[in-house]
């Protein structure tokens, strides 16, 4: 599929909405290359997010998702899923917003406490309240979200291919849009 208008489908969202699964089911239906930056800054570090977090701290691992997002989104033709906070830099934003049509992944956080339920391994999520904890990052990046998202799918009713469905759907209505408006 040739993209018109938009170099790359980057899903940004919070842990839980789907975006590493729905990407893959994505890239494979418009036939794109899939880039999960979470697994991507694990494989360059060598070891698991949570450990990042442990060993190098959240601003450390911050630095290295920066970096790699920069290096995914110069490419094109892809499907790119974002870590959840990744657009917590000003930077990254302008970045997504500049390099991709951006679709926003919604999930609230109770459905995302029941996906993550036998999850032990998100370091944000240490702690005895995880509802409160999944709360607060709604609170704070929802608003993030929002303003970089040029689509926005609401998960909870969808199952994954649903979701990349819905996706595809209404991504191919933007490229159409965008080649529209570059016609003369």
């Amino acid at each position: 599929m040739r993209m018109e208008g938009a170099s790359n489908i980057v899903l940004v969202g919070p842990m839980g909405a789907g975006k590493s699964v729905v990407g893959a089911l994505l890239a494979r239906r418009l036939g794109l290359a899939f880039v999960d930056v979470d697994a991507a800054v694990e494989a360059e570090a060598g070891m698991r997010i949570a450990g990042l977090f442990r060993s190098e701290g959240e601003a450390a691992f911050r630095a290295r998702e920066s970096a790699l997002l920069d290096r995914c989104l110069a490419g094109t033709g892809q499907v790119v899923a974002t870590g959840g906070g990744a657009v917590l830099s000003a930077p990254n934003r302008e970045r997504l917003r500049g390099r991709g049509l951006v679709a926003w992944l919604q999930a609230d956080p109770g459905l995302q406490l029941r996906r993550l339920e036998g999850c032990r391994d998100r370091p944000l999520l240490d702690g005895a309240d995880r509802l409160a904890r999944l709360q607060a990052l709604a609170a704070e990046r929802d608003p993030l979200y929002r303003e970089v998202a040029d689509i926005a799918i609401d998960t909870r009713a969808l199952d994954p291919e649903g979701v990349a469905e819905a996706l595809a759907v209404r991504a191919a209505g933007r490229w159409r849009a965008a080649s529209a408006e570059a016609a003369p």
